[in-house]
């Protein structure tokens, strides 16, 4: 079905907001009426804005937001303390107790003490890296574990070799080195 422009009398299709020769206004068609022919560029008599899409997709976005604004992490924040004494108050603050550690005096006669073997650790650490030999190195107690990859490399004799003298004057008295599988490789005395 057409309509006819009331302002220049073209036949207009059913849908069109403007004539499409004049240019002026169509009157509008009720809402609800619906035409076999409409076509055109606006679908008249449509049912509107769809209400479901919306209210799905508000609920989702609220559970989202409740989700991340409701949850605790049990780990940052510990449990309140329940006071054990009824007649103490509930609102005073408990502060934990700082034990200060206690002062050291330095040794009177210098040297006496073995060195800390942390500054031989770290440059054999260095000569691995300088060496590309990549290595985890660690001190469990008297004995220096290195884990890697290389250990039957003969770039890591030399290097071992040319620490141990500063391994063993760090109060070190073994070296261990292991597969990382942990397989031992070699252990000998520094």
């Amino acid at each position: 079905m057409s309509a006819v422009c009331p302002k220049c009398g073209v036949a207009v299709v059913q849908g069109y907001v403007k004539c499409p020769k004049c240019q002026s206004v169509l009157p509008a068609v009720r809402r609800g009426q619906t035409h076999a022919g409409a076509g055109g560029t606006t679908a008249v008599g449509g049912q509107g804005m769809p209400v479901l899409p919306l209210v799905v997709g508000g609920a989702v976005a609220l559970g989202i937001v409740l989700f991340f604004a409701l949850r605790k992490d049990s780990a940052a924040e510990p449990p309140p303390a329940v006071p054990t004494d009824p007649t103490e108050q509930p609102d005073r603050a408990t502060e934990p107790v700082v034990v200060a550690p206690e002062p050291t005096t330095p040794d009177p006669t210098p040297g006496s003490a073995a060195p800390a073997p942390t500054a031989a650790i770290k440059a054999l650490d260095r000569a691995l890296k300088k060496e590309r030999l990549w290595s985890k190195v660690e001190v469990k107690g008297q004995r220096v574990e290195i884990r890697s990859a290389v250990c039957s490399d003969p770039g890591m004799a030399t290097v071992l070799e040319a620490a141990a003298a500063s391994l063993k004057s760090g109060g070190l008295t073994r070296l261990r080195c292991m597969e990382q599988s942990g397989a031992v490789v070699f252990e000998r005395d520094l």
